[in-house]
């Protein structure tokens, strides 16, 4: 997909912005990795180490491989540590991972390797005393804010979409936004295509709030039960808030409410695939970044091997994804 002057100068204009805002992570990621040793770890098995054998030395719990995986992506990309790939049978046909320490992580290695336990709450949770979601649902402000971010990046983000690959809403007779908040998606598409009838699906707390939009309904529910039947299920920034057991429930819903490929059904996502654009190294960077910062809440940024699992793992057997600056727009066919 060929984008226009203008898209690719607005999107990486976003990619710079959005860098230089989640850059402190990189020292977060390097105040963790200090913590835990990880340095040590690699220099206690020669200077090279397996995740799990990082994992292991470490001493944190085995159900924070994932969380470690992703640091240490963050950690690679940054230079702090490098990688080189083994051939490993045990892993489905997909090369291994090996962290190598470099000059940098050298530097990093002490003399002893006391390791801790981590919790299983995500930050947020741990911080707060409930989930993200649990204080949108009792508090206004924390609600608001949320609502405002998104209609926020909807304005920006929408155009484009709309600009440069709005022949995915074409054909379609009916949209629901699930989780689209006060509707600033599904009144772009809605402003686009007229004759679409468009729905917004959230939580009673959100749609409670929404504003009267044109051509636009709302509708109160829980995505983890049901999703209305439409031949199009929107999903824009939904799917990276969660692990991959709530994305695959939610998306099983979603093939549940749609039709068949030779019907029209489909499922349009709008997400981070990380490793989408690999010859550029900010924009790499940055979505690397966003991934350790969505770790707070407990959702994940995903590479395209990871959002397949959840795809086939949901029923669904096709995809299409068309990049789209830090973000990419993706078709998923039943």
């Amino acid at each position: 997909m060929a984008l226009s002057e203008v898209s690719k100068a607005l999107l990486q204009a976003q990619v710079e912005l959005w860098n230089q805002t989640f850059s402190f992570m990189k020292s977060v990621a390097l105040a963790v990795a200090l913590d835990l040793r990880i340095a040590d770890a690699i220099h206690h098995h020669g200077g090279t180490a397996t995740l799990p054998q990082i994992l292991a030395r470490i001493g944190i719990s085995p159900c924070k491989l994932a969380g470690l995986r992703r640091l240490m992506r963050v950690l690679t990309v940054a230079g702090t540590f490098t990688t080189i790939q083994q051939p490993e049978a045990s892993s489905g046909g997909h090369d291994e991972l090996v962290y190598k320490l470099s000059t940098v992580s050298r530097l990093l290695t002490t003399s002893d390797d006391d390791g801790e336990t981590s919790p299983d709450k995500c930050p947020y949770a741990l911080m707060r005393g409930a989930t993200v979601w649990e204080m949108c649902g009792s508090s206004d402000a924390v609600n608001a804010s949320i609502n405002n971010a998104m209609a926020a990046d909807s304005r920006f983000l929408m155009r484009m979409v709309m600009e440069e690959c709005g022949g995915i809403f074409r054909g379609i007779n009916s949209l629901v936004d699930v989780a689209g908040g006060v509707g600033g998606a599904a009144a772009a598409i809605a402003a686009a295509f007229p004759s679409l009838k468009c729905t917004v699906l959230d939580l009673p707390h959100v749609v409670a709030k929404a504003p009267s939009v044109s051509n636009v309904q709302f509708i109160a529910g829980d995505m983890f039960e049901s999703i209305p039947a439409a031949n199009a299920i929107f999903l824009k920034y939904v799917l990276h808030d969660w692990g991959d057991d709530k994305c695959i429930k939610l998306l099983k819903n979603c093939k549940q409410a749609i039709p068949s490929k030779d019907a029209g059904g489909k499922v349009i996502i709008i997400d981070i695939v990380v490793g989408s654009s690999p010859s550029d190294v900010k924009l790499l960077e940055t979505q690397v970044l966003c991934d350790l910062d969505i770790m707070k809440i407990g959702g994940v940024e995903r590479d395209e091997h990871e959002w397949k699992k959840i795809f086939l793992a949901a029923g669904f057997r096709d995809y299409n994804i068309m990049p789209l600056g830090l973000r990419s727009v993706i078709e998923l066919y039943p």
